[in-house]
């Protein structure tokens, strides 16, 4: 996986190195997008934003949602790397306005803080 430092592009792009991923993960990067808090705020009033931790790979968290892969979203889960926002991490978002990245995965948006 490569970040760009290109405000306008994706930061998410697909590498040779990412060959193995399957053809779900590549529709999922496709549609992962910046947003803005603004936009995600109807989302977490409808307790459906999942935070997903930095050290994941969000479009890997949402395949794994997607293909309800049970032991793999309860290890995250269990270990605080992905949850339903908070109402102190959306006053923090509301403050902030950080970068924020997200991507579908009815009836979740999985977002993720990029620094």
């Amino acid at each position: 996986m490569v970040y760009s430092d290109d405000p306008v592009k994706p930061r998410l792009t697909m590498t040779s190195n990412d060959a193995t991923h399957s053809p779900l993960y590549a529709t999922l990067l496709a549609e992962t997008a910046k947003i803005g808090w603004s936009e995600l705020e109807r989302f977490f009033a409808r307790g459906i934003l999942l935070r997903v931790a930095r050290d994941l790979d969000l479009v890997s968290v949402a395949e794994a949602i997607a293909s309800d892969d049970t032991t793999q979203v309860t290890q995250w889960l269990s270990a605080g790397l992905v949850e339903r926002v908070q109402a102190e991490t959306a006053a923090d978002f509301a403050a902030r306005d950080p970068d924020l990245w997200a991507v579908v995965v009815s009836p979740w948006v999985c977002v993720q803080e990029r620094s």
